[in-house]
């Protein structure tokens, strides 16, 4: 195929946010992405799309992906495949001489693996090459802002692990935390003549009538597999969640979150040692008053007036981490961008958690009983999914969650798994939910 710009990318998958982060670095190449969660419509787009290649999970809901990959050989479009469940040499090999693909990839892979692949199928678009995207271009994190809602307390477990240069250098144990609630911040009343005229948002205003962009969208109940899609392609980058006037960003360092971000005064590290009770707010007007002074970070400044030892600041700032990261899982409004910078570098320190074990306490610590009883009701049946996201070896379970695994069969209700746990109700849906969100069980259609 001769080069040329604008070459069109087939996407196929039935996991959204996984196909909406594939279609984001596609067009960060240049390329024009088209994405089918179903294989019906994946067939017509070869069609009307004229795709140049193609990228297609070999399970999908309606059809499997070889007969995907037929219709692609014989139009005469390079393809490969990816999978989360048929994995090995033997079905890697049976995917290149029994289907024709030019490349095999088991989830988690590496995104930029599978770039290369195209790369050496598809010649780069003629021309110049993509504007390289300027990190925090849309999110300013020293215009603080204050909690226009209450914020709730936030249990937070005494271990964290922390690692530099790529490794895991300490693990560091300490009391489980509380962070107190935070009451909503009440601005003081405007003069009539200073009332601002309303207006639509400008982000608003561009996304009325248009479809959304690959790298954005609405939140909702997706941030589990947001981070999920960032495991699955073993991504560098950050997702910048943001609910009126409040941004948090999660960093993401091949894959798993490492770093959290936040505009908000609350999660501000001399706040949230306050808010632990580690600091007293006599300590932290001192300690605002030394950074300023000095030019030098809260973290810093509280190891200088000896209020803090170097071990403990990097403990307190590994749980600050967390607790922005954690936080997050109790949004149930805003919108997210996908951000592929490569921020998380420069951060000479980061944490080190699964994805796994953030997403399944973020749903059982943050997930409202009314959130879950929506998600779950009474009638739902679940069942193990075919392509699980996560392994059951990477999620940590109490004794009662394994003895209720073999249960979800798809023949109970959530009312009658709950009466098999004999726990509280809410315990048992989060701890359900959680493992839906780790793509493990799904609902029975």
């Amino acid at each position: 195929m001769a080069p040329g710009p604008g070459h069109t990318v087939l996407l196929v998958d039935d996991n959204h946010e996984l196909l909406r982060l594939l279609a984001r670095l596609v067009e960060g190449e240049g390329w024009r992405a088209v994405t089918c969660a179903r294989g019906k419509a994946a067939l017509d787009a070869i069609a009307t799309e004229k795709p140049a290649v193609a990228v297609v999970d070999i399970l999908l809901p309606d059809m499997m992906g070889y007969d995907i990959g037929a219709a692609l050989r014989k139009a005469g479009i390079p393809f490969v495949f990816m999978t989360g469940i048929f994995k090995g040499g033997r079905a890697a090999s049976e995917a290149r001489v029994q289907h024709g693909a030019a490349g095999f990839f088991e989830k988690p892979f590496e995104a930029r693996k599978l770039l290369e692949t195209l790369k050496n199928l598809l010649p780069a678009p003629a021309g110049p090459p993509p504007r390289p995207e300027v990190a925090g271009e849309d999110f300013e994190v020293e215009v603080a802002v204050e909690a226009e809602e209450p914020i709730d307390a936030l249990s937070i477990t005494g271990k964290v692990e922390v690692r530099e240069t790529g490794r895991v250098s300490a693990v560091i144990r300490g009391d489980p935390l509380e962070a107190a609630p935070v009451a909503a911040f009440t601005p003081p009343p405007l003069k009539p003549s200073a009332a601002p005229a309303a207006r639509v948002e400008p982000a608003a205003e561009a996304r009325a009538g248009r479809a959304e962009p690959p790298d954005e969208g609405e939140l909702r109940d997706n941030l589990p597999d947001l981070i999920t899609a960032f495991w699955l392609t073993q991504q560098t980058g950050e997702l910048t969640l943001q609910r009126g006037k409040v941004k948090k960003t999660i960093y993401f360092d091949h894959g798993r979150p490492c770093y959290a971000i936040s505009n908000l005064v609350a999660d501000r590290f001399g706040q949230f040692l306050v808010r632990v009770g580690k600091l007293t707010t006599a300590q932290l007007e001192l300690c605002e008053k030394t950074a300023e002074r000095r030019g030098v970070r809260a973290g810093d400044a509280l190891v200088e007036l000896g209020i803090l030892k170097e071990t403990e600041k990097l403990y307190y700032v590994a749980q600050q981490v967390k607790a922005i990261a954690y936080s997050l899982f109790g949004w149930e409004e805003g919108r997210y961008r996908i951000h592929f910078s490569g921020r998380a570098q420069a951060e000479s320190t980061k944490i080190d958690v699964h994805p796994a074990h953030l997403i399944a306490r973020g749903v059982k610590k943050l997930y409202r009983r009314e959130r879950l009883v929506r998600l779950l009701p009474d009638g739902a049946r679940l069942m193990p999914t075919q392509q699980p996201a996560f392994g059951l070896h990477e999620v940590e379970l109490e004794i009662w969650e394994a003895q209720l695994l073999p249960h979800v069969d798809g023949t109970r209700t959530v009312a009658e798994l709950v009466a098999l746990a004999r726990r509280p109700p809410e315990e048992v849906r989060a701890s359900l939910w959680a493992l839906v969100a780790l793509e493990i069980f799904e609902p029975r259609a």
